[in-house]
């Protein structure tokens, strides 16, 4: 088992709301839109950020009016923040928010933390001990197929890794595009289980008693924070 497949699944528990996963996508479309422009096919992250809001069953209208309220003029203008903090026992976590406002957002994700007695850490005091990444994952048993078309793609793979039929395939984030291209082009109607580009953690922990009850309140306050879109971190038995 490769580092990665624990950590993605884990992730997407996170924020499983749907009203949460729709008020996350809303902000990160209307921002996209807002800076790179609104017609899809010519700003490719935002027809990426649709096709990945629409697999996670996104309603059009959500997407829609995301896009019309990035038309107008004014309105909010949204940061996305990063909290880097030291939970229970060995663990750590990087919590990503997408704010308008940032002095109540870290009032909110510091208060999560007090409420378990642990505390946020300065910028780098805990996202050098993880990898950022792009990381896709797919069902697909030819892996020589892929790997040979990666290799002609001239990708930088960073890691490659096969499971039961299931292709983990991880690269630096500014290849993101160049990766699904070539994805895309040899497998048109490829259905992605994992497709994020996030922080993951160079080595893993498991927590136990009071730390890990304590690790997982820390994670349900975080969750109900309406700012925080995902939360990265290293404990291999969240659950």
């Amino acid at each position: 088992m490769g580092r990665f497949p624990n950590i993605a699944a884990s992730k997407a528990k996170t924020g499983a709301a749907k009203a949460k996963v729709y008020s996350s996508f809303a902000k990160e479309i209307y921002q996209v839109a807002k800076n790179g422009g609104f017609d899809p096919s010519g700003n490719l992250n935002l027809r990426r950020l649709i096709e990945k809001a629409k697999k996670e069953q996104v309603p059009s209208d959500v997407i829609n009016r995301a896009i019309e309220k990035a038309k107008g003029s004014g309105g909010e203008d949204y940061q996305t923040i990063l909290y880097e903090g030291f939970g229970p026992g060995a663990s750590t976590l990087i919590i990503k928010t997408m704010t308008d406002n940032v002095n109540r957002t870290v009032g909110e994700v510091r208060a999560a933390f007090n409420k378990v007695h642990k505390s946020l850490g300065v910028t780098n005091s805990v996202s050098y001990n993880y990898d950022y990444l792009t990381l896709v994952s797919f069902r697909y048993e030819n892996e020589e197929q892929i790997f040979n078309a990666l290799i002609e793609g001239e990708i930088n793979v960073i890691d490659f890794e096969s499971e039961e039929g299931v292709l983990t395939i991880s690269v630096n984030p500014n290849e993101q595009h160049k990766l699904k291209d070539v994805l895309e082009k040899l497998l048109p109607n490829i259905d992605y289980l994992v497709d994020e580009t996030g922080y993951y953690p160079k080595d893993k922990v498991t927590l136990t008693g009071s730390d890990l009850e304590d690790f997982q309140k820390l994670m349900r306050i975080l969750d109900e924070v309406e700012d925080v879109t995902n939360i990265y971190h290293n404990v291999e038995n969240e659950m």
